[in-house]
């Protein structure tokens, strides 16, 4: 197999759809005698503030001189943006000579009756994740959970620590239709020994967690016990813990929502390095101050025009979204949306219409996106009079005559973000 034919039959692989279970990721990671045991690792779930909670831990800890790998999904422009080794992403012949080797593997398991099919897309992009960590001698890992917690294929990972951020309802064909229900499966990456941060306020989420981390011998961390959260002025924050008391800074990450997600990076670092991962005061601050993390209430100057790139697809995303372009004086502005069609169409369209002067409802390049003029007409049902307008490509609407406004919100959908990414990359 050349390399070029291993990475178009790895993106075959994601007609498998989602195959929730650690069976298969056991196999390709025996297979390749077992990378994931090879460094210390951190497990994140949660509904929304995964990656951007990744992302601050991460340049916290190389900042405090460590070697990281970290390992995130969806991708916006690019599949190597998911492993990233030191701040730098799999280069793309490594990609393709780790793809080989891992369809290799999973070939000969298919072969010998080991795998009945072959892996989900995700299976395999998380075991080779995992071995290109160990090829690079990561000090330590940071896993994104991709989907819940208990079945998902990051969870094969003998974590030392980890982190559950806020809960939302997302995914619920596959976690339950209920908070509590979602929190029980993001629960799931709890295991024997491990020390569990949660950034969870509500009372009953919170014995959930505290119950999962006493049936299985984990310490857990309420990240709200014993620490203060405050604004200082109009964009800083100023976070006390029982560890330390830190110096008001200014959040790399844009929105109010950020803050809780600073916290939990805060007490998770703190947490590392009261096990002899050495992450001073200074390096935590770094992490908050420098931290990028693309799509994420990303201001973009183009052509004169402000344009907010933020990914939101649900509703807390969303209503979070809005909040910080009401509080920021943005709204009401123009709305570039597009979801997919496993999402919920009408809690998002819900929590944006409060601040959308109009909606230019369009659709990315993948099958799995609510056509644009079917959006359109649920849009319409729910936020009559604001206009209402499809375009046929995210480029197209952006055009002039769609939202006649200097500055535009895209949201809905990571999708969408990345491929206007990709667009406004490409200029005019």
């Amino acid at each position: 197999m050349t390399a070029a034919t291993s990475l178009a039959t790895l993106a075959r692989l994601e007609r498998f759809g989602i195959k929730p279970g650690l069976e298969a990721i056991g196999a390709l990671v025996a297979a390749d005698d077992h990378p994931e045991s090879a460094y210390p690792a951190v497990l994140v779930a949660g509904t929304n503030g995964k990656g951007s909670t990744v992302a601050m831990a991460d340049r916290a800890l190389r900042a405090g001189g460590h070697r990281v790998g970290r390992y995130t999904s969806p991708h916006l422009v690019s599949l190597q943006e998911r492993i990233v080794v030191d701040g730098s992403p799999i280069p793309h012949p490594a990609l393709e000579e780790e793809a080989t080797s891992l369809l290799s593997r999973a070939d000969a398991l298919v072969a010998r009756g080991r795998l009945t099919t072959p892996p989900t897309f995700f299976e395999a992009i998380t075991a080779i994740a995992l071995s290109w960590f160990r090829r690079c001698e990561v000090d330590v890992a940071l896993l994104e959970v991709g989907l819940g917690g208990r079945f998902d294929a990051t969870n094969i990972v003998p974590a030392r620590w980890g982190l559950i951020t806020a809960i939302g309802l997302d995914h619920q064909a596959y976690l339950g239709n209920t908070l509590e229900a979602i929190a029980a499966e993001k629960a799931g990456i709890i295991k024997s020994n491990m020390t569990v941060v949660t950034t969870e306020d509500r009372l009953a989420l919170r014995a959930i967690f505290s119950e999962a981390a006493a049936s299985r011998g984990a310490h857990w961390v309420d990240a709200h016990r014993g620490t203060a959260l405050s604004r200082v002025g109009a964009d800083r924050l100023q976070i006390e813990t029982t560890v330390h008391a830190y110096p008001p800074v200014r959040l790399g990450l844009t929105g109010f929502h950020q803050h809780l997600n600073a916290l939990g990076a805060v007490r998770l670092l703190e947490t590392m390095d009261s096990h002899g991962v050495a992450v001073p005061p200074s390096a935590i601050m770094a992490g908050l101050r420098d931290v990028e993390w693309p799509g994420r209430l990303q201001r973009v100057v183009s052509e004169g025009r402000t344009i907010w790139l933020d990914a939101a697809h649900n509703p807390a995303a969303a209503a979070a979204l809005a909040a910080h372009l009401q509080e920021s004086g943005a709204a009401p502005l123009p709305i570039v949306l597009a979801i997919m069609d496993d999402k919920d169409a009408e809690g998002i369209v819900r929590a944006l219409a409060p601040i959308a002067s109009r909606f230019v409802c369009t659709a990315p390049d993948t099958p799995r996106a609510i056509p644009s003029t079917s959006l359109a007409r649920l849009v319409s049902n729910l936020v009559r009079p604001t206009p209402v307008r499809t375009a046929a490509t995210p480029a197209a609407a952006l055009r002039w005559d769609r939202v006649e406004a200097d500055t535009v919100c895209v949201t809905g959908s990571i999708f969408l973000v990345g491929e206007m990414l990709r667009k406004l990359d490409e200029g005019p």
